[in-house]
């Protein structure tokens, strides 16, 4: 062990102890079960999850630098990491979690660095507030000047990062390797991209504007996506820890998640796709100029769950084209009704109740309880995960957090 991670290897080392403990649970075992029947459309009760993260405001309070022991970056992330699984556990949701901590190779690319132009947002004017994006394409000759990022993992680079962490924690804990493409999960996204590139109201205006550019433009990031995503498969990249999905991603139709289990192919996995930034689009364009460009990328792939944020109320039948859809989000902005007369039995229905209403400004378990059971009222007989995210704030209270599931089960376990 080296010397100068010998304080920042202890405090993992503690952490990992009981993660592992905790990790190891019968519970987790059963959740497993659970989430593969629910998401293989098998009846079970309905499921709560919460989801969270550092780009929440009350995280960065509770689990901010301020709160580290560790002082080297790679380090310090992991105990953050374990830190926030460990406090998960309290929650009493159906999340797993799993015996194994995860680490990124050292690839090309990231975020803001796909196609060789600054993909970015302009700064906050607060704490919790939103930034504009920036668009790098501002005229349209400035597509000539996009270069998309290769799939390529650096061996050497990825050894080195990674034999720190082998040598402080290796032997409690596997470490799963995650040689996966960048282009995977929100970087896989088209619209964010799309986006990212143009511009949210540019975007917009282009449907009518300038429609075979947009076009293009969109075909030029579906095609950069699939090249990526093929040479990571070719080379044997995609793992069973590759799955993409905004709930837990099990199934009976899929193998489960598993650390460096590699040389899967996309059909072996989850996808996730979303459209936030369609959410003022009207079906028919949405169709034109995203959902076609998305699906040869989704057929790929062995299970879809799709949505984000956006309300997708309108759009059910069209992502009907989806041939592998499992999961559709419903969202705080969604007719719950509507959705679900929709949806049926046919997949999945992740109903993210508002996240206002439930935790964020005051704790209300009469008002909890009310909306839920209309929320279930509405999905009777159907295939149902709870999903409470885009948690900004608990007004200093975490406790809520764990109400908030005794709350919803009070009312949910009478819908099994």
């Amino acid at each position: 062990m080296k010397t100068n991670h010998r304080n920042d290897a202890a405090v993992l080392r503690e952490l990992v102890r009981q993660y592992r403990e905790l990790a190891s649970k019968p519970i987790q075992a059963e959740r497993r079960e659970l989430w593969s029947d629910l998401l293989s459309l098998r009846q079970t009760r309905p499921l709560v999850l919460a989801s969270y993260g550092m780009w929440n405001v009350w995280c960065r309070e509770v689990f901010g630098d301020h709160t580290l022991r560790c002082q080297d970056p790679l380090f310090r992330a992991h105990e953050r990491n374990l830190r926030m699984a460990i406090f998960h556990d309290n929650v009493g949701d159906d999340y797993i979690l799993e015996p194994w901590l995860g680490e990124e190779a050292v690839k090309d690319g990231g975020w803001g660095r796909l196609f060789g132009v600054e993909q970015a947002l302009t700064a906050k004017p607060q704490e919790g507030g939103a930034g504009a994006y920036k668009p790098a394409i501002k005229d349209w000759a400035d597509v000539a000047k996009l270069k998309p990022v290769r799939h390529r993992i650096d061996e050497e680079a990825t050894a080195r990062k990674l034999a720190p962490l082998q040598d402080a924690i290796g032997d409690l804990i596997e470490i799963d390797v995650n040689r996966g493409p960048v282009y995977s999960g929100f970087l896989a996204d088209i619209s964010w991209n799309l986006t990212m590139l143009r511009g949210l109201e540019q975007m917009m205006l282009d449907m009518y504007g300038s429609p075979r550019e947009l076009h293009a433009l969109a075909a030029f990031i579906r095609d950069a996506t699939l090249a990526a995503q093929d040479a990571a498969e070719a080379a044997g990249d995609y793992g069973l820890t590759n799955h993409g999905i905004q709930e837990m991603p099990y199934s009976r139709e899929l193998e489960w998640p598993r650390p460096n289990a590699r040389g899967r192919k996309r059909k072996d996995l989850w996808c996730f796709a979303a459209a936030q930034e369609f959410a003022l689009v009207s079906p028919r364009q949405h169709d034109e100029f995203l959902l076609q460009y998305q699906l040869p990328g989704l057929r790929q792939f062995g299970l879809v769950a799709y949505g984000c944020c956006e309300d997708l109320t309108q759009k059910i039948d069209m992502l009907r084209q989806i041939p592998n859809l499992r999961v559709i989000a419903v969202t705080p902005r969604a007719d719950v009704r509507r959705c679900a007369e929709q949806i049926g039995t046919d997949y999945v229905v992740s109903w993210r109740p508002n996240p206002t209403d439930m935790v964020c400004c005051g704790f209300d378990e009469a008002r909890i309880r009310r909306i839920i059971r209309e929320g279930m009222e509405a999905c009777r007989g159907l295939h149902v995960c709870i999903h409470l995210k885009d948690i900004e704030t608990v007004e200093g209270d975490t406790s809520r957090l764990s109400r908030w599931v005794e709350a919803v089960r009070s009312v949910s376990d009478a819908y099994a």
